[in-house]
Protein backbone atom coordinates (compact mmCIF):
# COMPACT_ATOMS: atom_id res chain seq x y z
CA UNK A 1 0.00 0.00 0.00
CA UNK A 2 2.92 2.18 1.20
CA UNK A 3 4.81 1.73 -2.39
CA UNK A 4 0.90 2.47 -4.25
CA UNK A 5 0.91 5.90 -2.23
CA UNK A 6 4.48 7.05 -2.78
CA UNK A 7 3.59 6.28 -7.01
CA UNK A 8 0.96 8.24 -6.78
CA UNK A 9 2.35 11.20 -4.96
CA UNK A 10 5.47 11.50 -7.70
CA UNK A 11 2.85 11.34 -10.12
CA UNK A 12 1.41 14.70 -9.14
CA UNK A 13 4.66 16.18 -8.63
CA UNK A 14 5.57 15.10 -12.07
CA UNK A 15 2.60 16.24 -13.65
CA UNK A 16 2.15 19.74 -12.02
CA UNK A 17 6.30 20.91 -12.92
CA UNK A 18 7.61 19.42 -15.75
CA UNK A 19 10.31 21.62 -15.99
CA UNK A 20 13.10 20.77 -19.00
CA UNK A 21 16.62 19.54 -17.80
CA UNK A 22 19.15 22.53 -17.85
CA UNK A 23 22.16 22.57 -20.54
CA UNK A 24 25.70 22.50 -19.25
CA UNK A 25 27.08 22.39 -22.51
CA UNK A 26 28.17 26.32 -23.10
CA UNK A 27 24.99 26.98 -25.72
CA UNK A 28 23.72 30.44 -25.89
CA UNK A 29 19.92 29.87 -25.56
CA UNK A 30 16.81 31.52 -27.67
CA UNK A 31 13.52 32.18 -27.03
CA UNK A 32 11.99 32.98 -30.22
CA UNK A 33 12.66 31.10 -33.75
CA UNK A 34 14.02 33.34 -36.73
CA UNK A 35 13.65 31.86 -40.30
CA UNK A 36 16.34 32.85 -42.82
CA UNK A 37 17.89 31.69 -45.84
CA UNK A 38 21.52 29.44 -44.45
CA UNK A 39 23.07 30.56 -47.65
CA UNK A 40 24.56 34.31 -47.61
CA UNK A 41 26.66 36.67 -49.33
CA UNK A 42 28.23 39.85 -48.40
CA UNK A 43 25.45 41.91 -48.72
CA UNK A 44 27.75 44.14 -50.05
CA UNK A 45 26.10 46.03 -53.35
CA UNK A 46 29.12 45.06 -56.33
CA UNK A 47 30.51 48.03 -58.41
CA UNK A 48 29.83 46.88 -62.09
CA UNK A 49 30.56 49.52 -64.15
CA UNK A 50 33.73 48.63 -65.16
CA UNK A 51 32.43 45.12 -66.52
CA UNK A 52 31.63 45.75 -70.56
CA UNK A 53 29.05 43.21 -72.06
CA UNK A 54 27.82 43.26 -75.38
CA UNK A 55 24.63 41.09 -75.86
CA UNK A 56 21.30 42.49 -74.80
CA UNK A 57 21.20 40.36 -71.99
CA UNK A 58 23.65 38.40 -69.00
CA UNK A 59 23.36 37.49 -65.55
CA UNK A 60 26.25 36.20 -63.42
CA UNK A 61 25.29 33.75 -60.74
CA UNK A 62 27.40 31.91 -57.68
CA UNK A 63 26.31 28.60 -57.72
CA UNK A 64 26.05 27.86 -54.09
CA UNK A 65 24.64 30.83 -52.64
CA UNK A 66 22.30 31.60 -55.83
CA UNK A 67 23.71 35.24 -55.19
CA UNK A 68 23.54 37.43 -58.44
CA UNK A 69 27.15 39.01 -59.04
CA UNK A 70 25.85 40.95 -62.39
CA UNK A 71 22.92 41.22 -64.63
CA UNK A 72 21.95 43.47 -67.44
CA UNK A 73 18.20 43.16 -68.66
CA UNK A 74 17.76 39.75 -67.16
CA UNK A 75 14.53 39.44 -66.99
CA UNK A 76 13.49 40.09 -70.33
CA UNK A 77 12.00 37.08 -71.91
CA UNK A 78 13.43 36.16 -75.28
CA UNK A 79 14.05 32.78 -77.51
CA UNK A 80 17.21 30.90 -75.99
CA UNK A 81 17.28 28.03 -78.69
CA UNK A 82 19.21 24.98 -77.18
CA UNK A 83 19.97 26.30 -74.35
CA UNK A 84 16.09 24.89 -73.74
CA UNK A 85 17.88 21.68 -73.46
CA UNK A 86 19.13 22.64 -70.01
CA UNK A 87 15.36 22.19 -68.61
CA UNK A 88 15.63 18.37 -70.82
CA UNK A 89 18.66 17.38 -69.55
CA UNK A 90 16.86 18.14 -66.04
CA UNK A 91 13.68 16.54 -66.56
CA UNK A 92 15.79 13.36 -68.02
CA UNK A 93 18.06 13.46 -64.74
CA UNK A 94 14.76 13.41 -62.47
CA UNK A 95 13.37 10.36 -63.89
CA UNK A 96 16.64 8.23 -63.42
CA UNK A 97 16.70 9.78 -60.14
CA UNK A 98 12.74 8.36 -59.44
CA UNK A 99 13.90 5.30 -60.94
CA UNK A 100 11.44 5.36 -63.79
CA UNK A 101 14.42 4.72 -66.12
CA UNK A 102 17.91 3.63 -66.68
CA UNK A 103 21.14 4.82 -67.52
CA UNK A 104 21.42 1.53 -69.58
CA UNK A 105 17.24 1.37 -71.40
CA UNK A 106 17.18 1.22 -74.85
CA UNK A 107 14.97 4.26 -76.47
CA UNK A 108 13.93 3.90 -80.22
CA UNK A 109 13.57 6.84 -82.37
CA UNK A 110 10.08 7.89 -83.75
CA UNK A 111 9.84 9.00 -87.35
CA UNK A 112 9.00 12.65 -85.65
CA UNK A 113 11.78 12.40 -83.58
CA UNK A 114 13.81 11.53 -86.80
CA UNK A 115 12.19 14.30 -88.46
CA UNK A 116 13.50 17.34 -86.31
CA UNK A 117 16.08 19.06 -88.88
CA UNK A 118 19.07 21.50 -87.12
CA UNK A 119 21.95 20.17 -85.02
CA UNK A 120 20.79 16.68 -85.03
CA UNK A 121 22.80 13.14 -84.64
CA UNK A 122 20.96 12.18 -87.46
CA UNK A 123 18.81 8.99 -85.52
CA UNK A 124 16.97 7.00 -88.11
CA UNK A 125 13.25 5.93 -87.30
CA UNK A 126 13.55 2.55 -85.71
CA UNK A 127 16.80 3.04 -84.69
CA UNK A 128 17.63 2.45 -80.85
CA UNK A 129 20.54 4.33 -78.23
CA UNK A 130 20.58 3.83 -74.84
CA UNK A 131 19.63 6.55 -72.34
CA UNK A 132 23.26 7.48 -71.62
CA UNK A 133 24.11 7.64 -75.22
CA UNK A 134 21.27 10.31 -75.72
CA UNK A 135 22.60 12.61 -73.19
CA UNK A 136 26.14 12.39 -74.74
CA UNK A 137 24.03 13.48 -77.75
CA UNK A 138 21.85 16.24 -76.34
CA UNK A 139 24.60 17.09 -74.08
CA UNK A 140 27.71 17.67 -76.46
CA UNK A 141 26.40 17.63 -79.91
CA UNK A 142 22.87 19.25 -78.66
CA UNK A 143 20.77 16.88 -80.80
CA UNK A 144 17.28 17.64 -80.86
CA UNK A 145 16.50 14.41 -82.51
CA UNK A 146 17.73 12.95 -79.53
CA UNK A 147 15.91 15.35 -77.26
CA UNK A 148 12.59 14.53 -78.97
CA UNK A 149 13.52 11.04 -78.66
CA UNK A 150 13.86 11.28 -75.08
CA UNK A 151 10.67 13.12 -74.55
CA UNK A 152 8.80 10.29 -76.09
CA UNK A 153 10.47 7.67 -73.97
CA UNK A 154 9.69 9.47 -70.86
CA UNK A 155 6.39 10.57 -70.56
CA UNK A 156 4.78 9.37 -74.44
CA UNK A 157 4.82 12.48 -75.75
CA UNK A 158 6.53 15.62 -76.18
CA UNK A 159 3.55 17.35 -75.59
CA UNK A 160 3.71 16.04 -72.29
CA UNK A 161 7.12 16.30 -71.42
CA UNK A 162 7.09 20.25 -72.05
CA UNK A 163 4.09 20.29 -70.07
CA UNK A 164 6.60 18.73 -67.18
CA UNK A 165 9.07 21.46 -68.48
CA UNK A 166 7.28 24.33 -67.65
CA UNK A 167 5.88 22.96 -64.40
CA UNK A 168 9.28 21.75 -63.39
CA UNK A 169 10.51 25.63 -64.46
CA UNK A 170 7.43 26.98 -62.72
CA UNK A 171 8.57 25.33 -59.33
CA UNK A 172 12.06 27.05 -59.57
CA UNK A 173 10.55 30.36 -59.60
CA UNK A 174 11.06 30.89 -63.53
CA UNK A 175 8.92 33.71 -63.98
CA UNK A 176 9.42 34.57 -67.34
CA UNK A 177 9.72 31.46 -69.49
CA UNK A 178 7.32 29.31 -71.29
CA UNK A 179 8.50 26.27 -73.38
CA UNK A 180 6.91 24.83 -76.24
CA UNK A 181 9.14 22.29 -77.35
CA UNK A 182 12.10 20.48 -75.82
CA UNK A 183 14.85 21.13 -78.29
CA UNK A 184 14.83 25.18 -78.65
CA UNK A 185 14.18 25.49 -82.10
CA UNK A 186 11.95 28.65 -83.04
CA UNK A 187 8.50 28.84 -81.93
CA UNK A 188 6.33 31.05 -80.67
CA UNK A 189 5.66 31.74 -77.52
CA UNK A 190 8.79 29.52 -76.61
CA UNK A 191 10.90 32.09 -74.29
CA UNK A 192 12.94 32.54 -71.16
CA UNK A 193 15.25 34.93 -69.77
CA UNK A 194 18.49 35.27 -68.52
CA UNK A 195 17.99 35.11 -64.76
CA UNK A 196 15.18 31.65 -65.56
CA UNK A 197 18.19 30.06 -67.20
CA UNK A 198 20.57 30.97 -64.17
CA UNK A 199 17.82 29.18 -62.06
CA UNK A 200 17.65 26.11 -64.02
CA UNK A 201 21.11 25.56 -64.69
CA UNK A 202 21.94 26.08 -61.29
CA UNK A 203 19.35 23.64 -60.46
CA UNK A 204 21.06 21.20 -62.33
CA UNK A 205 24.13 21.72 -61.54
CA UNK A 206 23.59 21.57 -57.73
CA UNK A 207 21.23 18.45 -57.87
CA UNK A 208 22.88 16.51 -60.54
CA UNK A 209 26.89 17.33 -60.61
CA UNK A 210 27.08 14.22 -62.68
CA UNK A 211 26.02 15.89 -65.72
CA UNK A 212 29.90 17.50 -65.88
CA UNK A 213 30.82 13.76 -67.19
CA UNK A 214 28.50 14.55 -70.03
CA UNK A 215 29.00 18.07 -70.53
CA UNK A 216 32.41 18.19 -70.31
CA UNK A 217 32.86 15.61 -73.29
CA UNK A 218 35.02 17.16 -76.11
CA UNK A 219 34.76 14.68 -78.42
CA UNK A 220 33.65 11.09 -78.94
CA UNK A 221 31.86 8.56 -81.11
CA UNK A 222 28.72 6.67 -80.82
CA UNK A 223 27.57 3.42 -83.42
CA UNK A 224 24.64 3.76 -85.56
CA UNK A 225 23.24 0.60 -85.80
CA UNK A 226 20.10 0.37 -88.63
CA UNK A 227 18.89 -1.88 -91.03
CA UNK A 228 22.13 -0.65 -93.15
CA UNK A 229 24.40 -1.54 -90.96
CA UNK A 230 26.55 0.02 -88.44
CA UNK A 231 28.77 3.24 -88.74
CA UNK A 232 30.54 5.83 -86.52
CA UNK A 233 29.52 9.15 -85.73
CA UNK A 234 31.37 11.53 -84.08
CA UNK A 235 30.05 14.10 -81.50
CA UNK A 236 31.97 17.17 -81.18
CA UNK A 237 30.89 19.75 -78.11
CA UNK A 238 29.61 23.31 -79.16
CA UNK A 239 30.62 24.56 -76.08
CA UNK A 240 33.93 25.90 -77.24
CA UNK A 241 34.70 26.90 -73.26
CA UNK A 242 35.47 23.53 -72.71
CA UNK A 243 38.53 23.55 -74.48
CA UNK A 244 39.37 27.30 -74.50
CA UNK A 245 38.83 28.07 -70.91
CA UNK A 246 40.98 26.40 -68.22
CA UNK A 247 37.61 26.70 -65.51
CA UNK A 248 35.05 25.64 -67.78
CA UNK A 249 32.62 22.79 -66.30
CA UNK A 250 29.85 23.34 -68.52
CA UNK A 251 27.08 24.23 -69.52
CA UNK A 252 25.05 24.30 -72.75
CA UNK A 253 25.02 26.99 -75.93
CA UNK A 254 22.35 27.73 -78.54
CA UNK A 255 21.66 29.58 -81.36
CA UNK A 256 18.91 30.16 -84.07
CA UNK A 257 17.58 32.55 -86.34
CA UNK A 258 15.60 34.54 -83.80
CA UNK A 259 17.43 33.11 -80.56
CA UNK A 260 21.00 34.43 -82.14
CA UNK A 261 23.85 33.18 -79.67
CA UNK A 262 23.26 32.25 -76.15
CA UNK A 263 25.02 29.93 -73.74
CA UNK A 264 25.38 29.39 -69.78
CA UNK A 265 28.43 28.90 -69.37
CA UNK A 266 29.50 27.32 -66.08
CA UNK A 267 33.10 27.10 -64.40
CA UNK A 268 34.85 26.25 -60.94
CA UNK A 269 38.00 28.02 -59.58
CA UNK A 270 39.01 26.96 -56.10
CA UNK A 271 35.59 26.46 -54.35
CA UNK A 272 33.83 29.49 -55.85
CA UNK A 273 31.32 28.06 -58.89
CA UNK A 274 29.65 30.77 -61.19
CA UNK A 275 27.11 30.38 -63.73
CA UNK A 276 27.28 33.22 -66.79
CA UNK A 277 24.22 33.39 -69.14
CA UNK A 278 24.28 34.98 -72.20
CA UNK A 279 21.67 35.47 -74.32
CA UNK A 280 21.43 37.09 -78.18
CA UNK A 281 24.72 37.68 -78.30
CA UNK A 282 25.62 39.19 -82.33
CA UNK A 283 28.08 36.19 -83.18
CA UNK A 284 29.21 33.13 -81.22
CA UNK A 285 32.70 34.32 -80.86
CA UNK A 286 31.33 37.54 -78.86
CA UNK A 287 28.84 35.17 -76.49
CA UNK A 288 31.50 33.55 -75.14
CA UNK A 289 33.96 36.50 -74.58
CA UNK A 290 31.13 38.03 -73.33
CA UNK A 291 31.14 34.67 -70.78
CA UNK A 292 34.74 34.98 -70.14
CA UNK A 293 34.25 38.31 -69.31
CA UNK A 294 31.84 37.74 -66.93
CA UNK A 295 33.18 34.89 -65.07
CA UNK A 296 37.03 36.43 -65.04
CA UNK A 297 35.14 39.03 -62.91
CA UNK A 298 33.11 36.87 -60.51
CA UNK A 299 36.61 35.12 -59.39
CA UNK A 300 38.16 38.36 -59.21
CA UNK A 301 35.60 39.60 -57.25
CA UNK A 302 34.77 36.42 -54.86
CA UNK A 303 35.50 34.43 -51.91
CA UNK A 304 33.46 31.01 -50.41
CA UNK A 305 33.25 30.04 -47.04
CA UNK A 306 31.59 26.56 -46.15
CA UNK A 307 31.30 25.15 -42.95
CA UNK A 308 31.67 21.62 -43.69
CA UNK A 309 32.58 20.58 -39.88
CA UNK A 310 29.39 22.41 -37.73
CA UNK A 311 29.97 21.98 -33.78
CA UNK A 312 28.09 18.59 -32.65
CA UNK A 313 24.62 19.07 -31.33
CA UNK A 314 23.23 18.24 -27.79
CA UNK A 315 20.12 16.57 -27.05
CA UNK A 316 17.14 19.34 -26.61
CA UNK A 317 14.97 18.93 -23.23
CA UNK A 318 11.29 18.55 -23.78
CA UNK A 319 8.49 18.72 -21.56
CA UNK A 320 5.32 17.11 -21.63
CA UNK A 321 6.89 14.31 -24.02
CA UNK A 322 6.94 10.43 -24.25
CA UNK A 323 10.65 11.15 -24.17
CA UNK A 324 12.43 13.92 -22.02
CA UNK A 325 15.18 14.50 -24.52
CA UNK A 326 14.94 14.36 -28.48
CA UNK A 327 17.83 14.44 -31.03
CA UNK A 328 19.15 17.63 -33.42
CA UNK A 329 20.11 18.28 -36.79
CA UNK A 330 20.77 20.70 -38.90
CA UNK A 331 18.97 21.84 -42.05
CA UNK A 332 21.92 21.87 -44.02
CA UNK A 333 25.40 23.21 -44.85
CA UNK A 334 26.42 26.93 -44.37
CA UNK A 335 28.09 28.72 -47.38
CA UNK A 336 29.04 32.35 -46.87
CA UNK A 337 29.75 34.49 -49.98
CA UNK A 338 32.45 37.23 -49.85
CA UNK A 339 32.55 39.98 -52.23
CA UNK A 340 34.66 42.61 -50.15
CA UNK A 341 38.25 40.83 -49.52
CA UNK A 342 37.42 40.15 -46.06
CA UNK A 343 39.09 37.93 -43.65
CA UNK A 344 36.67 34.42 -43.40
CA UNK A 345 38.93 32.78 -41.10
CA UNK A 346 37.45 35.34 -38.63
CA UNK A 347 33.91 33.66 -39.26
CA UNK A 348 32.73 32.26 -35.92
CA UNK A 349 29.72 30.67 -35.04
CA UNK A 350 27.43 30.09 -31.92
CA UNK A 351 24.42 27.32 -31.48
CA UNK A 352 21.23 28.97 -29.93
CA UNK A 353 18.59 25.97 -28.89
CA UNK A 354 14.50 27.25 -27.66
CA UNK A 355 14.71 27.15 -23.86
CA UNK A 356 10.99 26.49 -24.44
CA UNK A 357 10.37 22.82 -25.90
CA UNK A 358 7.04 21.16 -25.71
CA UNK A 359 5.34 18.40 -26.78
CA UNK A 360 3.93 17.20 -29.41
CA UNK A 361 7.34 17.71 -31.96
CA UNK A 362 7.49 16.90 -35.52
CA UNK A 363 10.58 15.66 -37.78
CA UNK A 364 11.82 17.87 -38.97
CA UNK A 365 10.30 21.15 -36.40
CA UNK A 366 12.98 23.98 -35.62
CA UNK A 367 14.23 23.93 -32.20
CA UNK A 368 17.28 26.11 -32.94
CA UNK A 369 19.51 27.99 -35.07
CA UNK A 370 23.29 27.64 -35.62
CA UNK A 371 23.98 31.99 -36.14
CA UNK A 372 27.47 33.16 -37.90
CA UNK A 373 29.29 36.26 -37.20
CA UNK A 374 32.14 37.90 -38.84
CA UNK A 375 33.65 40.95 -37.33
CA UNK A 376 30.89 41.13 -34.53
CA UNK A 377 28.66 41.25 -37.69
CA UNK A 378 25.55 38.58 -38.28
CA UNK A 379 26.20 36.99 -41.25
CA UNK A 380 24.07 34.03 -41.44
CA UNK A 381 22.18 31.25 -39.91
CA UNK A 382 21.42 27.56 -40.28
CA UNK A 383 18.11 25.97 -39.05
CA UNK A 384 18.51 23.50 -35.80
CA UNK A 385 15.88 20.87 -36.51
CA UNK A 386 14.55 18.23 -34.42
CA UNK A 387 15.48 14.64 -35.38
CA UNK A 388 12.73 13.11 -34.74
CA UNK A 389 8.81 13.20 -33.81
CA UNK A 390 8.04 12.92 -30.16
CA UNK A 391 4.53 12.54 -28.86
CA UNK A 392 2.58 14.35 -25.98
CA UNK A 393 2.96 11.84 -22.93
CA UNK A 394 -0.54 10.79 -21.29
CA UNK A 395 -1.13 10.21 -18.25
CA UNK A 396 0.27 6.55 -18.39
CA UNK A 397 2.92 7.99 -20.21
CA UNK A 398 3.61 9.82 -16.65
CA UNK A 399 2.71 6.73 -14.86
CA UNK A 400 5.21 4.69 -16.59
CA UNK A 401 8.07 7.47 -16.14
CA UNK A 402 7.32 8.03 -12.12
CA UNK A 403 7.14 4.06 -11.77
CA UNK A 404 10.90 3.99 -13.62
CA UNK A 405 11.96 6.64 -11.01
CA UNK A 406 10.63 4.79 -8.25
CA UNK A 407 12.30 1.54 -8.90
CA UNK A 408 15.59 3.59 -9.63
Amino acid sequence: MKKILAVILVVLIFTQDMTALAYDTGYILMEDEIDEEAGESSGESLDTSAVQISAPSAILMEKTTGTVLFEKDADTSRPPASVTKIMTMLLIFDALEAGKIQLSDEVTTSEYAASMGGSQVFLEPGETQTVETMLKCISVASANDACVAMSEYICGSEEEFVRQMNERAKGLGMDNTNFVNCNGLDADGHVTSARDIALMSRELMTKYPQIQDYCTIWMENITHTTKKGSSEFGLTNTNKLIRQYEYATGLKTGSTGLAKFCVSATAKKNDVELIAVIMAAEDSKSRFKDAVTLLNYGFGKCQLYKDETPPKLPKATIKGGVKDEVGLVYANTFSYLDTTGADLKGITSRVEINTEINAPIKKGDILGRLVYELNGKEIGEVKVESAESVKKAGFFDYLKKAWKKFQA
